[in-house]
């Protein structure tokens, strides 16, 4: 088993009930490998994590920002918490050290892994919520997540990708891009969207991701790439 005492003096986090830290590491692949394991997987925590981010970020940006419009927090807020940011923050915290995964899910790298990362940094703190409640979920944020906020505004990454994409195809070709399914797969808990952006009929490039919207902001990304509209 992980050393998650070790995890807790890094983060500076410490769990009473330590089974709730364990689970917020735990793969739902490790589970078919380990069917003697007490704990259920992360996802339901997952879930719950997903909201707490998401209400502390949104009262930070409220708080700190008073003369700030609706729009433009929605976009902070949204840079901040989306699954590339999470992401980076879990991969630079050491979680990939700690993830309780099947052998094959192991072996995994690229954006199978970097999906683990982002839902486990959200399993994480609906973990730390339920064992500790909410002065330290917003401790831990803004000690490691909200600190990226400045780097944000100064290089202007809160613009999502679908909205520069649409900008620069407007701007150049006098085209509105539209986004299309090409493929869907996985069950239910666990759907991938592979999503085809288009100018007209031309596809410029597709995208991945566990949701339409996720894979449609993958193929904007690509797209940029593609068109060197960056």
């Amino acid at each position: 088993m992980k050393d998650f005492e070790t995890l807790e003096k890094k983060l500076g986090i410490k769990f009473k009930n330590k089974d709730l830290l364990t689970q917020a590491f735990t793969h739902r692949s490790y589970l078919n490998e380990n069917l003697d394991f007490k704990l259920e997987h992360n996802e339901r925590l997952e879930f719950l994590g997903d909201a707490v981010i998401e209400l502390i970020v949104t009262e930070h940006l409220y708080k700190e920002f008073p003369e700030k419009p609706e729009g433009e927090l929605t976009n902070w807020r949204a840079a901040l918490v989306n699954a590339k940011m999470l992401m980076s923050v879990a991969e630079e915290l050491g979680f990939n050290d700690f993830l309780l995964l099947s052998k094959g899910e192991s072996k995994e790298v690229g954006k199978a892994r970097a999906y683990i990362l982002a839902n486990t940094f959200e399993a994480l703190l609906g973990a730390l919520y339920l064992d500790s409640g909410y002065k330290p979920c917003d401790e831990f944020l803004k000690k490691y997540l909200l600190i990226k906020l400045a780097e944000i505004i100064k290089e202007g990454s809160y613009k999502d990708s679908k909205s520069k994409f649409q900008e620069c195809s407007q701007e150049k070709v006098s085209i509105t891009p539209n986004y299309k399914v090409m493929k869907e797969s996985g069950p239910d808990h666990d759907k991938k969207f592979v999503v085809g952006v288009f100018l007209e009929d031309e596809l410029v490039a597709e995208g991945q991701g566990s949701s339409k919207q996720e894979a449609e902001e993958d193929a904007a990304t690509t797209a940029l790439e593609v068109k060197n509209w960056k």
